[in-house]
C-alpha cells in the first residue's frame, strides 16, 4: 500500500477523483480537466519540463502517465509545443498544478485544454510514492474516475482490461490518409537548421504514431517527407521512389503491428536502400531482422537517460515500454551500436553490410536534450552517398 503526506488541494471546490490500480491499491485526490472515468497502463516520466509534448506524443496512446515533476501547468500551453493535434494520453496523474500559467508563449490553461480535448485528470496525489510502488511492481493497469464510480466497480473494469502486450496501438493512431512535410520548427529559437542540399532528399516516413518534432527535424537536416499510414505495403511505399525510408515512433507492442514488421522486411531486401527508425520503429527493424522483443518492468520515459558505447555518451529523451532482446539479433548481419547505460539495454543497431539502423531513444528531443541530433544527419548522409 502506497503511504504519503496529505496534499493540499487544488482548491476548496475541487472536486474528489480516484485512482484504483490492479493490485487493489486506492488514491485519491482531486479532479481536473475533463470528468469521467479512464483505464490505461499506469506508467511515470521523469521529465521536468515538456508535459504537453509528452500529453500530445501518440507513443502516449492509452496510457495513464504520472508526472514526477512536482507542478504541472505552470507554463500554460500552445500549439507549437505539440506533438500531435490533440493529447494521446488517456489520464494524467499529478502532484499538484500551479494555480496560473506564467509564460510569454502561453496562449491557454492546462486545465481548460485538458477538459476541451476529454483528458481526465487526478492531482493531490503523491507521484513520488506512487512512482516507487511503480519501480517495485512494474506497471501496471489502472484506472482514473472523477464522476462517481466507486473503487471497487473500477478495480472490476481494470483487471478485465486488456494489458499492453500484444495491443497494435499504432494502427490506431496512424494517419489513414499519405501527406507531405515540408515545414521546420515554427519556434525560431528551435529551429536548428542544417546546411541543407540543393535539391532536398525525399524520405517516406512511415507513421505508427509520428511526431511533429520528428519531422521538423528531418526538414531541418534538408528532407522533404511523403508520410504514408501504418499498414502500407512494400510496393505503394516504393512507388513514392524515396532516397531513403523513416519508421516511426509510436505506442504499443512492436510484436503486434505485424504489417510493418513485414514492411521492414521487404525494405530490408532493398540492399542500397537507407532506412532508419526510432523508438517502434528501431524495434520494428529489429523484429523484421528476425530478432524478439520483450516488455519493460516500468519502462524508460525521461529525459535524462544516459545511452552510448565505449567512451562516447548521449544523454537521451526516451519513451518506450518494450525493447529488443540482444541476445535474439543476429550477429553476423547486425551490430548493436548503443547501450542504455543504466540497464545495458539495446539503445541503437546498425546493420553489418546495408545503410540500415535504428535508435529506441529519440534523437529529436522535444522535450529533452540535443546530443543525439546526429542521428538524422546520419542518415542524410546515407542518402547523399547514395545520389
Amino acid at each position: 500500500m502506497i503511504k504519503g503526506p496529505v496534499l493540499p488541494l487544488l482548491s476548496e471546490s475541487a472536486a474528489a477523483a480516484v485512482l484504483v490500480l490492479a493490485d487493489g491499491t486506492v488514491l485519491r485526490g482531486q479532479a481536473f480537466g475533463a470528468t469521467g472515468t479512464v483505464i490505461g497502463e499506469v506508467v511515470f516520466n521523469t521529465g521536468m519540463t515538456g508535459y504537453q509534448e509528452v500529453m500530445t506524443d501518440p507513443s502516449y496512446s492509452g496510457q495513464l502517465v504520472t508526472f514526477t515533476y512536482p507542478e504541472l501547468g505552470n507554463t500554460g500551453v500552445n500549439g507549437v509545443d505539440q506533438e500531435a493535434e490533440r493529447p494521446h494520453v488517456r489520464g494524467v496523474i499529478a502532484r499538484q498544478l500551479a494555480p496560473a500559467a506564467s509564460n510569454w508563449r502561453s496562449e491557454g490553461d492546462l486545465q481548460q485544454w485538458l477538459d476541451r480535448h476529454g483528458v481526465v485528470g487526478i492531482a493531490g496525489v503523491d507521484t513520488r510514492a506512487l512512482v516507487r510502488h511503480l519501480r517495485e511492481g512494474g506497471a501496471v493497469n489502472g484506472a482514473i474516475s472523477s464522476d462517481g464510480t466507486s473503487p471497487q466497480k473500477l478495480l472490476e473494469q481494470v483487471r478485465s482490461a486488456p494489458s499492453m502486450t500484444g495491443l497494435n496501438l499504432a494502427a490506431q493512431v496512424s494517419t489513414r490518409e499519405s501527406y507531405t512535410w515540408t515545414k521546420p520548427c515554427p519556434a525560431p529559437f528551435d529551429a536548428r537548421l542544417q546546411d541543407n542540399p540543393d535539391r532536398p532528399f525525399h524520405v517516406v516516413a512511415i507513421d505508427f504514431g509520428i511526431k511533429r518534432a520528428i519531422l521538423e527535424r528531418l526538414v531541418a537536416h534538408g528532407c522533404t517527407i511523403t508520410v504514408l499510414p501504418s499498414d502500407s505495403s512494400l510496393e505503394q511505399v516504393l512507388s513514392h521512389q524515396p532516397e531513403g525510408v523513416f519508421l516511426s515512433n509510436g505506442p504499443g507492442d512492436p510484436a503486434a503491428v505485424t504489417e510493418g514488421i513485414a514492411l521492414a522486411a521487404g525494405l530490408l531486401k532493398q540492399a542500397n536502400l537507407p532506412v532508419f527508425g526510432i523508438c517502434l520503429g528501431h524495434q520494428i527493424l529489429g523484429l523484421a531482422l528476425g530478432g524478439a522483443s520483450f516488455k519493460l518492468g516500468y519502462g524508460h520515459r525521461g529525459l535524462n537517460h544516459p545511452c552510448g558505447t565505449p567512451g562516447q555518451v548521449e544523454i537521451t529523451s526516451q519513451n518506450h515500454g518494450f525493447a529488443l532482446d540482444a541476445g535474439s539479433l543476429p550477429g553476423d548481419r547486425v551490430e548493436i551500436t548503443h547501450l542504455n547505460l543504466n540497464d545495458r539495454t539495446v539503445a541503437a543497431l546498425a546493420m553489418r553490410q546495408q545503410p540500415v539502423f535504428g535508435v529506441q531513444y529519440h534523437p529529436e528531443a522535444s522535450p529533452g536534450p540535443h546530443d543525439a541530433d546526429h542521428h538524422f544527419g546520419r542518415f542524410v548522409a546515407l542518402m547523399e552517398e547514395r545520389r
